[in-house]
């Protein structure tokens, strides 16, 4: 047996497995943690989704580009099918035994992107249906056709749903609000999440040169570096 399904039949159904011993461990390192500190890491790993059919859902989601981690049975009545989404640190569970909930109900399950429109279009080449790209003014106000116009973070959506009728929500994000990640946990999932960074970066970069008199900034690594980790901790930006 793998560590990964020893530790995902452990997960759901209780199962003995070799990882015990090595699980055990782990829980007196984590009371270790905790008498020493206040509080310890608890890191979101993933969500379960119900679903009707399982190698359905197990093509939709591969066909988006998403990573397969494991498709493990166990007998006729137990399967579990982990996906990632592309620069995700969660991922999704689907399969058999997992959930009495009823197929389709998972909702409201947002997919942070630097760019909507670029999100929307790679998922649409993939075959999901979403929806046109749509903003709000403010949280609860009705939605409104086509990005923000002022390019706020947060304020940009699109949707779409698996064929069970689970609903996805894609929002972007840019600049984090102060407080959403901590000032040493600056770091980026993917490169386009990076690559993106280093546009927006470049663009306000070019700004600051042209209010210090049009020179070359030897120290633009500093100055780049500045922004960038400004930008996801949500701390003013440099100028």
């Amino acid at each position: 047996m793998t560590r990964s399904l020893a530790l995902l039949t452990q997960m759901y159904l209780g199962m003995p497995c070799r990882q015990t011993k090595e699980l055990d461990m782990s829980d007196d390192v984590v009371r270790s943690k905790t008498a020493k500190t206040a509080m310890i890491d608890l890191k979101f790993e993933a969500v379960v989704i119900p679903v009707s059919d399982v190698d359905r859902a197990k093509r939709f989601y591969g066909g988006l580009g998403w990573r397969l981690d494991a498709d493990f049975p166990v007998g006729d009545t137990f399967r579990v099918v982990q996906f990632t989404p592309p620069g995700s640190p969660a991922s999704i569970h689907f399969g058999t035994g997992l959930t009495s909930a009823a197929p389709g109900s998972a909702q409201g399950l947002y997919l942070i992107v630097s760019d909507i429109e670029a999100a929307r279009a790679e998922l649409v080449a993939r075959g999901a249906d979403a929806s046109e790209v749509f903003h709000r003014a403010g949280p609860g106000q009705p939605a409104i056709s086509g990005k923000d116009p002022e390019g706020r973070s947060y304020s940009s959506f699109a949707s779409f749903k698996d064929p069970d009728g689970n609903g996805w929500l894609l929002q972007e994000i840019t600049v984090r609000l102060p407080g959403r990640v901590e000032a040493g946990d600056t770091t980026f999932t993917s490169l386009n999440e990076l690559a993106g960074a280093l546009r927006r970066t470049a663009a306000a970069h070019g700004e600051h040169e042209k209010r210090t008199g049009g020179t070359r900034d030897e120290n633009w690594p500093d100055w780049y570096a500045e922004y960038m980790a400004a930008e996801q901790i949500g701390q003013p930006l440099p100028t």
